[in-house]
């Protein structure tokens, strides 16, 4: 395995690919001066980030710290300055959320959420069994490589199952920072009451996720946080935008996120299959709703053929190491 240098003189910074951190750091392509290799660089700059130090200590502890093929890694990180660096593989497609804004506005192909969804829950039960739940599952934070296998980020939002030792039931923190969050959360985790919420409430997130990903945006997109909030502890539950689901007019008393929509919508359909994996996801009670090891035995899952790609199902779209010259620089 290649050893990549704490050295900020070994990276050649090529151009800014985004944001993350609630804009408080940037994420760079960058070439690799000894292997010739593209990576990511995610840079924050310390006067942004001081009051949120420790969450950025968290995420890239948490990151090292966690091994699995679809959680996104850090091959190293330092400080230069006064600039935190962290280095990561090259996720070549960006994020799904990138490719929403930009290729798939009316959502992805039905095979190829499948795809991702099986990459991502694998992840998520990876996450489960070393005692996290995740608490930030959403499009933005699931990254794309060129080879089309589908990885799970923003870690500096989770927090542990485990405490002293013991596994606990259920956890009352609520995560630093959730306004980007508000949408993808559960009924159980909003409502911040003695219960508390345990991992149940990332299933809940799969299933947003899972709108989000075919309806081209994630459920109450428009909708007023306190309103979200009533709609989702009274038991509203979000579903795939298609012939089959879409109402014939706009009817006020139901979730208002979900009305202005397009026509072409009306026209597609998407499997039962995937409307049932989505439904028992969004479950109201967090005891309904499978673990992360039962959803992966959904037969959702044998709608796709093993011949069948993820970049395949993603063109027109290339990734960006067929689009970027090693040898090109600022």
């Amino acid at each position: 395995m290649t050893n990549f240098e704490e050295d900020i003189s070994v990276y050649n910074f090529v151009s800014i690919l985004g944001e993350c951190f609630q804009n408080k750091a940037s994420v760079n392509l960058v070439k690799h001066y000894p292997t010739g290799r593209m990576l990511a660089v995610k840079r924050f700059h310390l006067d942004k980030i001081w009051d949120n130090i420790s969450i950025v200590q968290q995420e890239i502890t948490l990151t090292k710290q966690l091994q699995h093929p679809n959680i996104i890694t850090y091959y190293t990180s330092f400080v230069h300055g006064p600039e935190v660096f962290a280095v990561s593989p090259l996720q070549a497609f960006g994020s799904c959320k990138s490719l929403l804004d930009s290729h798939f506005n009316e959502g992805l192909p039905e095979l190829a959420i499948i795809l991702i969804f099986k990459d991502i829950i694998e992840a998520v039960n990876y996450l489960h069994k070393s005692g996290f739940i995740h608490r930030a599952i959403r499009a933005s934070h699931i990254l794309i490589s060129a080879s089309g296998k589908a990885s799970l980020s923003g870690l500096h939002y989770a927090c542990p199952l485990v405490i002293n030792g013991r596994w606990q039931r259920a956890v009352h923190s609520f995560p630093l920072s959730t306004q980007p969050n508000l949408n993808w959360l559960s009924p159980e985790l909003l409502e911040q009451n003695l219960k508390g919420y345990n991992e149940k409430s990332d299933i809940y997130s799969l299933g947003i996720l899972c709108c989000e990903l075919a309806n081209g945006r994630e459920p109450f997109a428009d909708v007023d946080s306190t309103l979200m909030l009533v709609e989702k502890v009274r038991g509203c539950i979000p579903g795939l935008l298609d012939c089959t689901t879409l109402p014939s007019k706009c009817d006020d008393r139901e979730c208002q996120g979900d009305c202005d929509i397009e026509i072409s919508l009306s026209r597609r359909g998407f499997s039962q299959y995937l409307h049932e994996f989505c439904y028992m996801c969004l479950e109201r009670e967090a005891k309904d709703r499978p673990s992360a090891a039962e959803l992966l035995t959904h037969p959702v899952f044998t709608l796709v053929n093993k011949g069948i790609s993820l970049p395949e199902l993603l063109k027109p779209v290339l990734p960006l190491s067929d689009k970027v010259s090693p040898n090109k620089g600022l």
